[in-house]
């Protein structure tokens, strides 16, 4: 715990806290995800999400939160998924679907329903 103390002493000064909670604001409203100042990889998620944001509120702010805190300057990694970037929703990755709508081909039909579907007493589908 003391390691983590020692990391995040920055925290303490209250111009960058300022700064830290503007930019978790604006990640929970753009993407829908909190950040809690707690997190061990902190300042990793602002820097993944300050990248992937069209907001250039949040870009400015993070930038200036990099500028007064040298450590911050995170090496940019690439994604796992080189072949292209997962579907989020939320901030949230997406399980892939393998029998979704898009797997489907035109000539393929779709699998029929397993359930009954009863609507106000009769067999619908």
């Amino acid at each position: 715990m003391t390691s983590l103390a020692s990391e995040r002493s920055w925290l303490l000064d209250p111009g960058l806290l300022k700064l830290v909670h503007q930019c978790r604001r604006m990640i929970h409203t753009e993407f829908g995800v909190k950040l809690h100042l707690t997190e061990e990889h902190l300042e990793q998620r602002l820097a993944d999400y300050a990248r992937k944001t069209r907001s250039s509120q949040l870009i400015r702010t993070w930038e200036t939160l990099k500028e007064r805190v040298p450590h911050l300057d995170i090496a940019e990694t690439e994604d796992d998924n080189p072949e292209g970037s997962k579907r989020t929703y939320r901030g949230q990755a997406m399980p892939e679907d393998s029998n979704g709508k898009d797997s489907h081909e035109e000539g393929e039909e779709a699998r029929p329903r397993r359930t009954k579907v009863i609507y106000r007493g009769q067999v619908v589908g």
